[in-house]
């Protein structure tokens, strides 16, 4: 029993035992090993993604059902680990840069991953907490990485206050949930509502999603989202905007559907509440910004209200457009932030101000070129392949007769085309600014050109298998 839920958790238990041994070997080597250790993280998430083709993927429950290992939980994990991956490449050149490079940043980021496998494999209120917190305390670390630096100190105290309260808020209303229900397991949740929500059930299923909603970034718990992009180093951020976010999204999901499933009225206004304001105000708000984590940060609400646009239908068409999603989210994130740090000034300090963009075009043609593809395709835009999520989401809901959602959420689309198509004005429109320092990494080039080339028109190639595993996803929740 013990070594077949081993076998389930498989990508878990390689992340854990190799996380523990790459720390022993930087407590004895020191930061010297640094990069040693970064390669070898890399290679111990690409196992934990292979082992995800064994009965990690598809094998059922774990643990008592605390664990399930559906093809659900496998899509979102892929999605996880190779986030990770690129966040460990791309993290190197910037520390060693700011003098700041250290063998704990990939063991933080291992560490986070089994945090976020648990998440979207957990069947259980409890193991959804472990999973959480585990991600959460990594990430208030990493967000406050570069400790000498005053944004990056203010970034993580922020996001640990502000964390520490939506995992009190979650932890409220699992306690409610389970002291009406009688039952942490999500089968038992649903069992329980079945019969109606009961005032007490009512109030911890606002408490859980709003505890998540805070992990998702989603109006009106956002709040710590612009401050901790702007102040974490570049390569958090672009991590933080990527994996714990499909993490999460895949947590509420599950919760959704698996615990929730038979009060579908009562969750569906919250999100579908939470869905419209995060597109309205991420729209909104990132007009004015004058620095680019900032817009970023904005960006990342804005899409993560469209993404909420397909869990709101509740059907298995709208789950599988939100897995979607979000996986085209992350290629057009962390290709846009692959550009952000390209920003350097002459003497290779980081710059983030949106002005200095102006005439890029001339200076940086190719580097001008991504980052136009990565603006209009999170606008989506077509021909780009960021239009092709946001279309599936939109079709989701008219298919189950919510077309006035439908027709909002295309209203909201045109207010954050505005701010991207600026940066594309600034870039190509504009008097050039003082050339930035010239590409250090080809291993950075290489990885801006793919993700540029998976969101060009050519990202339609993947339509059919993109489609045949989000579906086989969502079904595995039906």
């Amino acid at each position: 029993m013990m070594s077949g839920s081993l076998l389930l958790t498989l990508p878990e238990v390689i992340l854990s035992a190799g996380a523990l041994l790459l720390l022993m070997i930087a407590a004895f080597a020191g930061d010297r090993a640094t990069q040693l250790i970064s390669a070898l993280a890399v290679l111990l998430l690409a196992a934990a993604a292979f082992s995800l083709l064994g009965p990690a993927g598809s094998g059922g429950s774990a643990f008592g059902g605390l664990y399930v290992a559906d093809s659900f939980a496998a899509f979102a994990k892929l999605l996880i680990y190779g986030a990770a991956i690129v966040s460990i490449i791309l993290a190197h050149g910037y520390f060693a840069r700011a003098g700041a490079l250290r063998a704990e940043y990939p063991i933080l980021l291992l560490l986070s991953s089994v945090g976020m496998g648990m998440m979207v494999s957990a069947t259980d209120l409890l193991t959804l907490y472990v999973g959480l917190e585990l991600q959460s305390l990594s990430a208030y670390v990493l967000a406050s990485f570069m400790r000498r630096d005053l944004r990056s100190a203010e970034a993580g105290l922020k996001y640990f206050v502000l964390g520490a309260l939506a995992s009190g808020i979650l932890l409220y209303g699992i306690s409610l949930l389970y002291g009406f229900t009688g039952t942490t397991l999500f089968s038992g949740v649903a069992g329980a509502a079945s019969d109606g929500l009961s005032t007490g059930e009512l109030f911890g299923v606002v408490f859980v999603l709003a505890g998540i909603a805070f992990k998702i970034s989603a109006v009106p718990f956002h709040m710590w989202t612009p401050d901790v992009y702007e102040g974490a180093p570049t390569p958090v951020t672009a991590f933080f905007a990527s994996a714990p976010k499909v993490a999460a999204m895949g947590l509420l999901v599950r919760v959704a559907i698996g615990a929730m499933g038979p009060a579908e009225t009562s969750w569906q206004q919250i999100v579908i509440f939470s869905a419209l304001a995060s597109t309205i105000l991420g729209g909104v708000a990132a007009i004015g910004q004058s620095n680019m984590k900032r817009l970023l940060a904005y960006s990342s609400i804005n899409n993560v209200g469209f993404a909420l646009f397909g869990l709101a239908a509740g059907s298995a068409d709208g789950v599988a457009a939100t897995m979607t999603y979000m996986a085209v989210y992350i290629v057009m994130t962390l290709g846009s932030f692959l550009c952000v740090l390209q920003m350097r000034d002459a003497a290779g300090n980081q710059v983030e101000t949106i002005a200095s963009l102006s005439g890029l075009s001339r200076t940086r043609p190719g580097l001008a070129a991504a980052f136009a593809i990565f603006m209009f395709s999170l606008a989506g835009i077509p021909p780009l392949f960021g239009f092709w999520p946001k279309f599936l989401v939109f079709d989701a809901l008219v298919a189950v007769g919510l077309w006035p959602l439908a027709m909002i959420g295309i209203a909201t689309s045109v207010i954050g085309a505005y701010y991207y198509l600026k940066i594309v004005k600034t870039m190509y429109f504009d008097e050039p600014e003082a050339a930035y320092a010239p590409m250090e990494s080809k291993v950075e080039g290489g990885l801006i050109a793919l993700s540029a080339l998976a969101v060009s028109p050519l990202g339609y190639l993947a339509i059919p298998f993109l489609a045949a595993t989000s579906m086989a996803a969502a079904k595995a929740l039906f």
